[in-house]
């Protein structure tokens, strides 16, 4: 009997498929989301409109295609990969010719019915196509320099589409995720070391092409780095995002102002405070006992994902587990140092609590993929 054979007659199948969700890691999904719902009424003083009741709306869809993604096996998924990642570089390519300009951004496809913003589905196809190439790589290629240049190509070229956008903090997440699963596949330091070195160099020149025909980075992108620099040097323009953020997580003390009792939410100081800052009106209104639980929510569902991934029996499942985990603990620690000063603003959501429908249902998507690979794992 071949390995797949085994795995598949090994499984539970038709409706027994729900008893073995991994539901401690459903609970606390649901779990982070209701608190994105609690503060998305807060920030509209009280209403479910016009934000909650829409967030509630897409998690709601978001569950219903989680659990769709976690009944088809872990193999079909595995198969195809290829065609995902493929489909996302379609997609980023229509946005360079066709998509939706906002806030001087071209990020969007507009359906009629929601806006597709594809770089978050290349967050997902991306981490599954590196897991199924090491699970297709024999482990002693796994650090030659052709197989490993093959792995680099596939992550950047998605990246650089991306950041054409522009869109700095998505390309960062796709990049650092992608090579996070090629070091998980075994890929030798040496090779990080030099990325870093690299990356040393890159952020030298990045310095060095401000004001130059060849700049690098947009200049509102340089804007912010002055502003993660020195937030004082201009609180009323470029460093007031950052300043009341920094101002409404100070204020909220230890129990916080209570529940929609947040001044500099409620009086519309704070930016964005149902997207980007939203972490900044928890702070505010629950203070540093409401900031810990929910991080302590997030460090529980990455344990979960890491525990699920050491009971996987194959390379695919365990590395996709882990880089979908990496995906999202990307997400909320770039949005947690971004809204606390510790790193530039780049527009990372909060995931899960912030408002916004692409980011929220993809990501639930790659969930579903760690729960078809839990369901579908020999017993």
């Amino acid at each position: 009997m071949s390995y797949l054979e085994y795995t598949v007659k090994s499984v539970p199948s038709g409706p027994r498929k729900i008893l073995f969700l991994n539901w401690p890691l459903i609970i606390l999904l649901c779990a982070v989301a209701s608190v994105g719902f609690m503060m998305l009424y807060s920030v509209a003083g009280g209403n479910f409109s016009p934000w909650a009741a829409a967030q509630m709306k897409r998690f709601g869809l978001g569950i219903t295609a989680m659990l769709i993604v976690a009944m088809v096996p872990i193999w079909f998924w595995r198969n195809v990969s290829a065609v995902g990642y493929g489909v996302s570089l379609i997609l980023l390519i229509l946005v360079e010719l066709v998509g939706s300009v906002k806030m001087g951004a071209q990020r969007w496809i507009d359906l009629g019915f929601m806006q597709l913003q594809p770089s978050e589905l290349a967050k997902i196809t991306v981490v599954m196509f590196i897991a199924a190439y090491y699970d297709w790589l024999p482990a002693r290629k796994t650090s030659h320099p052709l197989w490993v240049a093959i792995p680099v190509v596939l992550i950047l070229v998605p990246t650089f589409l991306v950041l054409k956008q522009p869109d700095l903090g998505t390309s960062i997440l796709i990049l650092t995720a992608g090579g996070a699963v090629m070091f998980l596949a075994g890929v030798h330091w040496a090779y990080f070391a030099a990325v870093i070195a690299g990356a040393v160099g890159l952020v030298t020149a990045v310095f060095k092409s401000r004001g130059t025909e060849w700049q690098l980075i947009q200049d509102y992108q340089f804007r912010r780095i002055d502003t993660f620099l020195d937030p004082t040097s201009d609180p009323l323009g470029a460093g007031y995002h950052i300043t009341q953020a920094k101002i409404a997580m100070g204020s909220g003390g230890w129990a916080g102002k209570g529940f929609m009792q947040g001044t500099q939410s409620r009086l519309n100081f704070l930016p964005e405070k149902h997207t980007d800052f939203i972490f900044n009106t928890l702070a505010e209104e629950f203070g540093f006992i409401g900031a810990f639980s929910l991080l302590s929510l997030y460090a529980l569902i990455i344990a979960f994902c890491i525990i699920a991934a050491l009971n996987m029996k194959d390379r695919f499942s365990s590395l996709l587990t882990l880089g979908i985990a990496m995906t999202f603990f990307l997400f909320f620690a770039v949005n947690m140092a971004m809204v606390m000063g510790m790193a530039p603003v780049v527009g990372v959501p909060l995931p899960l609590v912030s408002y916004g429908g692409s980011a929220m249902l993809v990501l639930l998507v790659g969930f579903g993929l760690i729960q078809s690979a839990h369901i579908h794992k020999p017993r």
